[in-house]
């Protein structure tokens, strides 16, 4: 933004002073400037939606797709957070910064989950063009470590040029019990699943509300409202009576459902006529991949099995229909306000359907991150619960694959599976839904070409320097000339793709890949075998032509390097999934071995909270005034998925650890809590691993030092959960640790002075020293 010349008079006495406004008021929009909708989905392959052929039915993606254009070649990273850094900045993701999701950053140039300055955001560059701007939904561009309260709000939507934000800033979050932020601090939901509370009808009121903010008082101020949500993200989180609508639809199986929507494609033209399906399971396991990604062929399956994953299929369905019907919402809202026809509208998938299930599903997805094996028999015991609060649903690996018909693998992987996701734009007043309407573009293209495209239509020319930050170039280049011609080259002649331990390298049609599993945990990288395809004639990657073609193979190699280190790809990281998110980050909380806790804080998230998995631990409260009748929570973090929760209820005092949300160690004092002044305590004394990272040990529950229970227990080997869920003081706030009370369950009739948690494994006497010294205090 460059500082405008006063040009008025300025003269001693006011009256014979001219004003000039022009340098003190904000940029305008040029007149007519377009609205921005930008709809991001989440682990949405492309053959999952009616729209691109699949047999999930989304009618207001059909209105989009009828009004507008649809890519069929469209590709971005294979995960949430580097595709996202793409689709807001038009650059790569490593360039970004975001090789990996945020919960993954590591101390490496490429790797460390800060966007840089002088890699604008979209935002900041519509909000410095008269645009006002909003942030809806799924942000998952801030390290974990400034989550924060206490942290710089440099990459939080309001520090990269959203004026409004209301969502969550992690991976994924429970959709009854979502971790929400507003602007700049923590909120709690305005409802709970018992009054029909959902996060997808929330995210759209509160678009409709922020552009209805903007445009009942300035109608000719256009916007911006990135509006993401958390489907199709696990959980698959849906009302019983969405799900109950596809009762039986996906009954045939899913190498079947591939046949189908594969056919179904042909007709739509989203894929060449000679496009074949891709086989099951390309890799082998566990040479190449993990046991965690195979797909398991439906006939080997039994019929409790297939009802099982059908239904998993079916709630997946459901949470996506119930999805886009608030979508219809906003759109209908746009239309009735007469703002449609000027707004352009951008939906898109930030990667493939996810293989995060595991083979036999999931009723827990957080036991995929702690490495923990799924169990059927669980699985099958909740399948009348599936898409409820009491479960964390993720389909199986057979689903993903389908779902990202007719490409092999899925979320995570360099291959199509991961990388190819729908795409589609409509302007009505730029766009002429007679003329474009309906209609299909094959060009290849990647995530990083969106902004070019958005600013191109809008008319508006990347800025050289933003907020005092030189720009870097784009990486992306404009679709609107495809977009008006189906004939015309692609823009696009070389990607590069690097996820997880994978890659792969587009050049002119053809592709290479690396034969490497994600996050396989193998490493030895120079020693991988490259798979070559002729992607222009092969769409699904089905025939390797590597040794028809060695010559071609060597140079695309040697060119992904080439690309890797113009775009800060390296070093490659394939560790498993709970080793990275275990990685210990530096963090201006500096969480040590020690911490206190007080009532009235905000939620403190599992990143800058204290760790207590895999060692040896002292919780100990001190309380006052405590009446009879106490009852509530003292400390809680976590959810029935996975936590822990000290509590008191019934007059009793109550530490239960929920493993995983398998089995739950409670600890309960035979005692009534005395009134007055009162200290309690929880003593785990680990004893050793079984298996690796699980700490099993002995635990004693007291109060004023006296020993009311004792038992046996075990913690987890990863987080708590991939992104909220924090630690709380005086209440559980979201979904509750416990099946024995209701959240919040507020602490009363007694007050809590703090909690101290203490890793260090010293000796109990250092522990009540500081906790005399801090009543000292009082």
């Amino acid at each position: 933004m460059t500082t405008k010349v006063f040009r008025g008079k300025i003269d001693i006495d006011i009256r014979q002073s001219t004003p000039d406004w022009g340098p003190f008021l904000p940029t305008s929009a040029k007149p007519g400037a377009p609205n921005v909708l930008y709809v991001v989905w989440d682990d949405t392959g492309i053959g999952a939606w009616d729209v691109y052929g699949g047999l999930i039915r989304m009618p207001n993606l059909q209105r989009i797709a009828r009004a507008g254009v649809r890519f069929s070649n469209w590709h971005t990273t294979a995960l949430c957070s580097p595709t996202r850094s793409c689709l807001l900045t038009g650059r790569n993701a490593t360039r970004n910064n975001m090789a990996c999701i945020t919960e993954g950053a590591q101390g490496f140039p490429g790797l460390s989950g800060v966007i840089p300055p002088e890699n604008g955001f979209l935002s900041e560059i519509l909000v410095e063009n008269g645009y006002s701007t909003f942030c809806v939904g799924k942000w998952h561009l801030t390290p974990s470590t400034e989550e924060m309260l206490a942290a710089p709000r440099r990459t939080w939507p309001l520090g990269r040029g959203f004026e409004r934000f209301y969502g969550f800033l992690g991976g994924e979050t429970n959709q009854y019990y979502p971790d929400l932020v507003l602007d700049q601090g923590i909120v709690d939901p305005p409802g709970t699943p018992e009054d029909g509370y959902h996060l997808s009808s929330d995210l759209c009121d509160r678009a409709i509300q922020f552009i209805g903010d903007t445009v009942t008082v300035a109608p000719d101020k256009p916007w911006l409202c990135y509006l993401s949500f958390g489907a199709n993200h696990a959980p698959h989180h849906a009302p019983k009576e969405w799900v109950e609508q596809y009762a039986g639809v996906f009954d045939m199986g899913y190498e079947k459902y591939r046949e189908i929507v594969l056919a179904n494609m042909k007709k739509l033209g989203i894929v060449p006529e000679n496009t074949q399906l891709s086989p099951i399971n390309p890799w082998p396991a566990p040479d190449v991949i993990s046991e965690a990604d195979v797909v398991r062929p439906w006939e080997s399956l039994g019929p409790d099995e297939k009802k099982l994953f059908c239904r998993m299929a079916e709630t997946y369905a459901g949470f996506s229909s119930y999805t886009d019907h608030q979508l219809g919402r906003v759109l209908d809202f746009l239309e009735s306000t007469g703002q449609l026809e000027n707004t352009i509208v951008v939906v898109v998938s930030d990667n493939g359907a996810s293989g995060e299930g595991s083979p036999n599903g999931s009723v827990n997805e957080n036991r995929f991150f702690n490495n923990w094996p799924d169990s059927l028999e669980d699985n099958l015991r909740a399948l009348d619960q599936l898409g409820s609060p009491a479960t964390y649903n993720h389909y199986p690996t057979g689903w993903a694959w389908a779902f990202n018909t007719p490409y092999k693998m899925f979320k995570r992987y360099s291959f199509e599976g991961g990388t190819a996701d729908p795409f589609m734009i409509a302007w009505p007043k730029g766009l002429d839904p007679k003329t474009y309407g309906g209609h299909v573009r094959d060009q290849y293209c990647h995530a990083v070409d969106v902004v070019p495209t958005i600013l191109d239509l809008a008319g508006i020319e990347p800025p050289s320097v933003i907020k005092g930050a030189t720009q870097s170039a784009l990486d992306g280049v404009s679709l609107v000339p495809a977009l008006r011609d189906a004939k015309i080259t692609s823009p696009r002649t070389t990607q590069m793709y690097s996820m997880l331990g994978t890659r792969a390298l587009y050049h002119d049609g053809w592709k290479a890949v690396a034969k490497h599993g994600a996050i396989s945990g193998k490493g030895n990288f120079h020693a991988d075998e490259w798979e070559l395809y002729h992607v222009a004639s092969d769409r699904s990657e089905s025939t390797n032509l590597a040794a028809e073609h060695p010559e071609r193979l060597r140079a695309l190699v040697s060119l992904w390097f080439a690309e890797a280190g113009r775009n800060d790809a390296l070093p490659l990281e394939d560790r498993t999934a709970a080793e990275i998110l275990t990685t210990e980050r530096p963090s201006i909380a500096k969480v040590s071995t020690r911490a206190v806790y007080y009532p009235g804080m905000s939620e403190v998230p599992e990143e800058v909270a204290i760790k207590l998995r895999n060692r040896s631990f002292v919780i100990g409260a001190s309380l006052r005034d405590v009446q009879k009748g106490c009852e509530g929570v003292i400390l809680s973090q976590g959810s029935r998925f996975g936590g822990y929760t000290l509590f008191v209820q019934n007059g009793k005092l109550v530490y239960l650890y929920n493993f995983l949300g398998i089995e739950q160690f409670r600890f309960e004092s035979s005692d009534p809590l005395p009134t007055g002044r009162v200290t309690v305590a929880v003593h785990f004394e680990k004893k050793g691993e079984n298996p690796k990272f699980v700490a099993n040990g002995a635990l004693e529950l007291r109060i004023n030092k006296k020993v009311v229970a004792k038992g046996t227990m075990r913690t987890q080997p990863g987080a708590l959960s991939l992104s909220g869920e924090g630690l709380n003081v005086g209440r559980d706030r979201g979904d509750p640790v416990s099946p024995s009370y209701r959240a919040p369950f507020a602490f009363r009739n007694g007050v809590i002075e703090f909690v101290a948690i203490d890793t260090s494994g010293e000796s109990e006497r250092d522990l009540a020293r500081e906790f005399a010294a801090m009543l000292s205090r009082d």
